[in-house]
């Protein structure tokens, strides 16, 4: 069972996972190949990388702490994948420095737009890193899934600050820079010229759920990683989801 399906991550992963092996499942289709060429732009210590080398891809890891490198390592080698993965150091904006433009079948860039300066040139920069036929899984936080928290906790104040900051903040000790709405994310999507070929809520009601509920009434997970998977493709459930997923594409694919 792969990484991103552990019971309790699979609270926060399973929804982007999903999605993310039927792209590269149907990428492999399309281009005959057995195993794609797949970048992970801030991809830490492998928690998307190491399943996706375990479908038999490989994968480029770009992150600029050494220790998530270091912990990247010995996952990788600890599932026996250490062949298909590579670690490099760096970060978004010297993305080229360390890795090739235009060399890969799918980027991934999962909780990075939250912390560059520009996300529109955070997003056309790794969409210059996708060959002509390629996909794009970006994962951001959500500005909707933020108000309703900082509300629930009773900090109303931050909440509608939150709700009315162009950047998404709820005050200066605010750890995220950045937060989004779906419109906001297929918004820069489409502006590097992919076409946006699903969007996703992710974590709609794990973050709100007590966590002892989960861990000890019998199969609370499972009923709410259904739910949550129900939940995921609505519109309606975009708007409070702690964060959004969406699937870009190039304009070349599904067109054959």
């Amino acid at each position: 069972m792969s990484d991103p399906m552990r019971p309790r991550a699979s609270l926060r992963t399973a929804v982007v996972w999903e999605v993310l092996k039927d792209a590269l499942d149907r990428r492999v289709k399309a281009t005959g190949r057995d195993a794609l060429d797949v970048l992970d732009t801030g991809g830490g210590s492998g928690n998307f990388a190491v399943p996706v080398a375990r479908l038999g891809h490989r994968v480029t890891v770009v992150d600029p702490s050494p220790n998530a490198l270091f912990a990247l390592e010995r996952r990788a080698a600890e599932a026996g994948v250490a062949d298909r993965v590579h670690g490099v150091q760096g970060d978004a904006h010297g993305l080229f420095d360390v890795v090739e433009r235009g060399g890969y079948d799918a980027v991934l860039c999962h909780g990075v737009l939250e912390y560059v300066d520009d996300p529109a040139n955070g997003v056309r920069n790794v969409v210059d890193a996708l060959r002509p036929e390629g996909v794009l899984s970006l994962l951001a936080a959500g500005l909707g899934g933020a108000v309703l928290a900082r509300a629930l906790a009773g900090h109303f104040k931050e909440a509608r600050q939150a709700l009315d900051d162009p950047d998404g903040r709820w005050g200066e000790g605010d750890p995220v820079p950045h937060r989004f709405t779906a419109e906001q994310l297929t918004a820069l999507v489409e502006g590097a010229g992919l076409k946006v070929a699903a969007v996703h809520g992710v974590r709609v009601f794990a973050d709100l759920v007590p966590g002892v509920l989960v861990d000890t009434e019998p199969g609370a997970l499972e009923a709410l990683l259904k739910l949550e998977a129900a939940a995921a493709e609505l519109a309606a459930f975009h708007s409070v989801a702690t964060q959004l997923h969406v699937l870009g594409e190039t304009q070349g694919v599904g067109e054959r």
